[in-house]
């Protein structure tokens, strides 16, 4: 498969036509590992939630309180990298490899020095985020504990962003895909050993003992950073020694950051980490919001949001992919694939998504079972559900749109988009409706505000100032 990309990519960055069947092939090819590189992330979050929902409410609230504010932190590191990444899509879609590597050496000692500042910030607030938060006393000092282990490993989070962004923008979606699914089935055997204690069972005759730690939600952290740091130096050492494009033993360079590298990357990353940082805002907005109506409004809001991400995975591959192609075809100055590209990953998004709304609404009951036996839990969990599944083709189109606009480099305009549609609608509708409505009304604004950020980016997407060439 490898070999079949890299012969329709070239096309690109010779200036070579190709035709219909071509481009949406290439699409194909590079989406379908992308969404199993997310559905694996999914599944692994899945996997948690279920987990810890077997440890009861309160246990599961403690770490839906805190998952805004871990989303806020690994947003701001994966918009330092996608600065970087994007620059090396332009630089190979222009055939300028060395170029590529020598942004590549430049990033890693820029994303390693930002990872650990941001893992001192978080550091220093993992006391006093779980009380700012409105937890209640029985939850505040297991969140705490779980959001200090996951600040813990962000400098390994950012170089895997890196690695994995750098990898997808040469071309190479199946290696991350691969390491993303190894790093599905680590969490799953550390958090098993992890989270519940020791088992014992007989089995004919002969006594079995699986062993555990029983460190319940503190093991939960532990279980997915050792999986995350594991995958982190894995796909570290396939970009620098055996990426084809990218690795580093093929020539020699400085490591030392350019200011017109730096610039360029802040020029990128920054409107992306703005957009983060006030989005992930809102959602520890809307967290506190929640908070109040109890450990089941909690526990229900953080396992529909996991169950939720089963429908938009899809969404998230097909973004990676549009930001590839529309960066290659950016850096070649193709700007009639840059427009073909745009619309067939967007009209592909949107379809898929919109069947997975169709079963996430007829599937939210078995969905939520699965995830906890609480039965309050699981009903509330189904209902917003089921409301949300209306919004998904519109969720589609706003999340590939912003995926074409960063391979393009055109991220300030969308960044400000984004960010009025969920203060402006999602904030305002939930803080009027969840009183009268409580936790239904929060989501019938997220489902409201969706689907109109939806709409703004298909219109942008329309008018073509996104394009630049």
């Amino acid at each position: 498969m490898r070999h079949t990309t890299d012969e329709i990519l070239v096309k690109i960055r010779d200036g070579r036509s190709m035709a219909l069947r071509e481009q949406v092939k290439l699409t194909a090819l590079l989406s379908v590992p992308a969404m199993i590189a997310q559905l694996s992330s999914i599944v692994m979050q899945f996997i948690d939630a279920s987990m810890v929902g077997q440890l009861g409410a309160d246990d599961a609230a403690s770490i839906g309180l805190v998952s805004s504010s871990l989303w806020l932190f690994g947003g701001i590191c994966s918009a330092a990298a996608t600065g970087f990444s994007v620059q090396v899509a332009h630089r190979i879609g222009a055939n300028d490899f060395t170029g590529a590597r020598s942004v590549l050496r430049q990033s890693l000692v820029c994303c390693l020095l930002f990872g650990l500042g941001i893992m001192v910030l978080g550091i220093s607030l993992s006391d006093i985020l779980p009380v700012w938060l409105r937890g209640n006393s029985n939850i505040i000092g297991n969140a705490s504990k779980y959001f200090l282990i996951f600040m813990l490993g962000i400098p390994f989070l950012i170089i895997e962003f890196l690695a994995g962004g750098m990898l997808r923008c040469s071309g190479n979606m199946r290696t991350p895909s691969i390491l993303n699914v190894v790093m599905c089935v680590l969490d799953v055997l550390f958090n098993f050993l992890f989270i519940f204690p020791s088992h014992h069972f007989s089995i004919m005759g002969f006594e079995v003992t699986i062993p555990g730690l029983g460190k319940g939600v503190v093991g939960a952290a532990m279980g997915t950073i050792l999986a995350e740091v594991i995958v982190c130096m894995m796909m570290l050492y396939y970009l620098v020694v055996h990426s084809r494009e990218l690795n580093l033993i093929q020539d020699s360079g400085s490591y030392r950051p350019q200011r017109s590298c730096i610039r360029k990357a802040f020029n990128i990353g920054f409107p992306i980490a703005l957009q983060h940082t006030l989005l992930c805002s809102a959602m520890v907005l809307i967290t506190a919001i929640v908070a109040p109506l109890g450990s089941i409004a909690i526990a229900a809001n953080s396992f529909a949001i996991t169950a939720e991400s089963l429908c938009y995975m899809p969404g998230y591959g097909m973004e990676e992919a549009a930001t590839t192609l529309v960066g290659q075809s950016a850096g070649a100055k193709r700007r009639d694939l840059m427009r073909r590209f745009a619309n067939i990953t967007v009209t592909m998004g949107m379809t898929i998504m919109g069947v997975m709304g169709i079963l996430l609404y007829f599937a939210a009951p078995l969905i939520m079972n699965f995830m906890t036996p609480v039965q309050e839990v699981v009903e509330l969990g189904a209902a917003i559900l089921r409301i949300e599944a209306f919004a998904e083709p519109l969720f589609a189109a706003s999340i590939v749109c912003y995926g074409v606009m960063v391979g393009a480099g055109d991220t300030l305009v969308p960044c400000w988009m984004n960010i009025f549609s969920i203060w402006a609608v999602r904030l305002t509708l939930a803080a009027v409706l969840v009183g009268s409505m409580g936790l239904i009304g929060v989501w019938t604004a997220m489902c409201i505000e969706l689907c109109f950020r939806g709409a703004i980016f298909l219109i942008r997407l329309r008018s073509e100032r996104w394009i630049k060439i």
